[in-house]
């Protein structure tokens, strides 16, 4: 069987079960510790009996589905849980979408009550609600969001207080009434390009995610966490879950805050995309004068440091003294920077540029990489401590089978993958073979031990008109561990060579301007023309070991970031690329004019 086809099996007795199992089994077990920073594990029970006693009572049975539009927070947690207890399927919604998509996501999954959070999300949920067929009901979770709308919205402490009654016995039958088939939530896909799709993921799906997680990672019940990833992204939601059943003390946050909170909260372990670890890396790196000097010499050494590890190797003497006081000088600050108490960061949703955790591996601090989609619920491999290799996303999470099909996609099949999407039997059947294989829609290799590489996403690869594949993440990767660059995109899709978008980091480049005597900051820097050669030096710099072919002939400076808000970043933080095409296409368009051939340098 040749290297293409082979797969990796990594098989396990994974039992079937529920999350309602895994709720009252952790709520058994751990009773008055603290589940979440405000509240213990029996107060969030009681909170979970209430919820879901008041949703019957709200006509929402057991099948229906229920939408929670909100940020991150305590009672985020607890409606999910009272759904799930109560039989009804949550439907999380990014609380970063305008109305007119909330709209379709409530109509899509027929939702018949919405969780917001506050005065404004609620305002979004009467807008998009407007237009249905149906009266949809609003809890909110902030009191005074709810006030003066009539019985068509109500407050979270009022919705509680009308399941008071129930009691604890007849609340644990119903929450056990569930089965491991039954849907448990449904998911939207956020979209890079076309139509949301409604992810359907069973109780199983998700429960066999977390035992296989649970004995794959070293979680603890002393460790303490940051939920800031949104959690209508699976990523967050699968190890939340994952935290509450290990006893594992869960704070809620956002991603605009968690340099913040990090430094307030000191947690032990965090679960990230990469977007977190590439600014820490840049802010580290862009120091200046004497001391960029003598971080750049730590990173050096850190890095000798990293590779004799990931070799299983130990460094001699002289390396381990230049470790030491890289360590006192450099890496000890940034440990103390991230808390001080950090044992490790879980990686996903994106790539993790491998010098970007060789750097934090030199610095004493170990990010397990790991792989999954929303329809895998989300996780099919991570790297261990035992078993940790950079570049790569680690080996199956057990019950776990990979393949690589002949065309490079890589094949995923276990008890995470999704039930299908929801009214989408002909897309479900593209995607999931009748003998259970997903295709994950990324190209990647497998090596003969089971570790497994992503390259790119398939859809993404740009094939050039002189028929040659590039794959853009690998290239925009090494260009965003330059200091220089806040993002970069690579186009070039039909076209006779590649271009690159980039957003500089103009805290860096004004730092530069000014000590090379340029004054001005922001947009203006970029009209400068030392400023374009310094970035066009940046730019070819980082990517000197690319074949010719790979290698963008064209730079584009782009003033604006791509931003959830602005559209061109889905709310995981990956790049809508049709959108930044279709946002710089007159830029893009004049790469490859004749009339600019000699430029290469665009935009400002």
């Amino acid at each position: 069987m040749s290297e293409r086809t082979t797969f990796f099996a990594n098989p396990a007795d994974i039992p079937p079960g529920t999350l309602t199992e895994l709720f009252l089994g952790a709520v058994d077990e751990f009773g008055d510790k603290r589940a979440y920073a405000e509240t213990t594990y029996a107060q969030v029970e009681e909170a979970v009996r209430k919820g879901a006693a008041a949703l019957s009572k709200r006509g929402v049975e057991r099948g229906g589905r229920a939408a929670i539009l909100s940020e991150n927070r305590l009672e985020w947690a607890l409606a999910d849980w009272a759904c799930l207890c109560a039989g009804v399927v949550s439907v999380p919604v990014y609380s970063t979408l305008p109305a007119a998509q909330v709209a379709y996501i409530l109509e899509d999954s027929g939702s018949e009550v919405v969780f917001a959070s506050g005065a404004e999300q609620a305002a979004k949920v009467r807008e998009a609600a407007a237009d249905l067929d149906r009266d949809v009901e609003i809890v909110v979770f902030d009191a005074e969001g709810a006030e003066g709308e009539g019985e068509a919205m109500v407050a979270w402490d009022d919705f509680l207080a009308l399941g008071g009654g129930a009691s604890p016995e007849g609340f644990r039958a119903e929450a056990l009434r569930a089965r491991p088939e039954d849907v448990a939530t449904m998911i939207y896909t956020s979209g890079t390009t076309g139509t949301p799709k409604g992810v359907m993921l069973t109780h199983n799906n998700l429960s066999s995610n977390v035992w296989a997680c649970q004995r794959t990672l070293d979680v603890r019940s002393d460790d303490s966490t940051i939920s800031f990833l949104p959690l209508s992204h699976v990523l967050q939601r699968m190890v939340d879950y994952l935290f509450f059943v290990t006893g594992c003390l869960v704070s809620h946050g956002a991603i605009e805050t968690v340099a913040e909170d990090i430094k307030r909260l000191r947690p032990t372990l965090l679960a990230s995309v990469p977007r977190l670890y590439e600014k820490v890396y840049q802010k580290v790196l862009g120091a200046t004068g004497l001391k960029g000097k003598l971080v750049g010499w730590a990173a050096r050494t850190g890095r000798a440091g990293a590779l004799l590890k990931e070799a299983g190797r130990s460094p001699g003497m002289g390396l381990r003294w230049r470790l030491a006081v890289a360590d006192k000088l450099v890496f000890a600050k940034l440990r103390a920077g991230l808390g001080g108490r950090l044992r490790f960061f879980v990686s996903g949703g994106a790539a993790l540029a491998p010098e970007i955790n060789r750097f934090f591996l030199g610095a004493g601090i170990r990010i397990l990489e790991g792989y999954g989609l929303s329809e895998t619920s989300p996780v099919t491999n991570v790297n261990t401590f035992e078993r940790f290799r950079i570049g790569t996303v680690g080996r199956p999470v057990p019950g776990t089978e990979i393949r690589i099909a002949e065309d490079g996609e890589i094949l995923v099949r276990g008890p995470q993958v999704m039930k299908g999407y929801h009214g989408m039997e002909v897309k479900t059947r593209e995607v999931v073979s009748e003998d259970g294989w997903f295709s994950t829609g990324d190209i990647g290799e497998l090596s003969e031990d089971g570790y497994l590489t992503i390259t790119d996403r398939k859809k993404d690869l740009i094939k050039t008109s002189g028929g040659k594949y590039v794959a853009p993440q690998a290239i925009e990767n090494l260009l965003k561990q330059n200091p220089f660059f806040e993002q970069a995109v690579v186009v070039g899709e039909g076209r006779n060579f590649c271009s690159v978008l980039v957003a500089p980091a103009f805290d860096y480049l004004a730092q530069w301007a000014a000590g090379a005597g340029i004054a001005g900051g922001g947009e203006a820097l970029l009209k400068n023309p030392a400023c374009q050669e310094h970035l066009k030096e940046q730019v070819f710099g980082a990517l000197h070991d690319l074949a010719r072919f790979e290698t963008p002939k064209k730079i584009g400076l782009i003033s604006e970031p791509l931003t959830i808000e602005n559209g061109m970043l889905t709310p995981t933080q990956k790049v809508k690329r049709r959108v930044v095409a279709e946002r710089y296409a007159g830029m893009i368009d004049d790469f490859y004019d004749d009339r600019f051939a000699e430029r290469t340098v665009f935009g400002g």
